[in-house]
């Protein structure tokens, strides 16, 4: 169950907290994959990371990579090595000339988006000083972190009845 902006907070332990953020498009990751290539070849976890760090708060699944990957390199629009253990893929003439025809559509993050993103690092930021604060503390500091905690957590619904 995704929210609002699509991302979900926390790990496989939190089935309901998260953000509607957009999916990609049907059939937009393979010009995703094509664009990445078209800076260098790369191996599949090396695709992963870059994307990422191109749209932030977007990470790819393997699960949808290298699949698209292989049905690119089927295509002809793709071909790919083994290099070190690695599959390395290279983007063909074909894969340059579907880009071109496709044009300028790129993936663009919406001020919704960002704030939610910032929100997300931000809550990220707090859970792990939380952690970090209780982890072989006494009982009295961890009584005080969890009371900041849940005033925290009152503030923000105060905030929202506000809106």
């Amino acid at each position: 169950m995704y929210g609002r902006h699509g991302f979900r907070f926390g790990g496989p332990w939190n089935k309901g907290f998260s953000c509607d953020y957009p999916r990609m498009r049907r059939g937009d990751i393979k010009f995703l994959l094509l664009e990445i290539l078209k800076e260098s070849p790369r191996h599949g976890y090396d695709i992963i990371n870059g994307l990422e760090g191109r749209f932030r708060g977007y990470r790819p699944s393997p699960g949808s990579v290298y699949p698209t990957l292989q049905m690119l390199e089927e295509g002809g629009y793709v071909t790919s090595q083994e290099i070190d253990g690695k599959k390395d893929y290279t983007i063909t003439d074909a894969g340059l000339k579907l880009l071109e025809k496709r044009g300028e559509r790129r993936f663009e993050e919406t001020p919704e988006m960002r704030q939610a993103f910032e929100v997300k690092e931000s809550l990220g930021k707090l859970t792990v000083a939380a952690i970090d604060g209780v982890r072989g503390a006494d009982e009295a500091t961890m009584k005080r972190i969890d009371e900041i905690l849940n005033q925290a957590r009152r503030d923000v619904y105060s905030v929202l009845a506000e809106s």
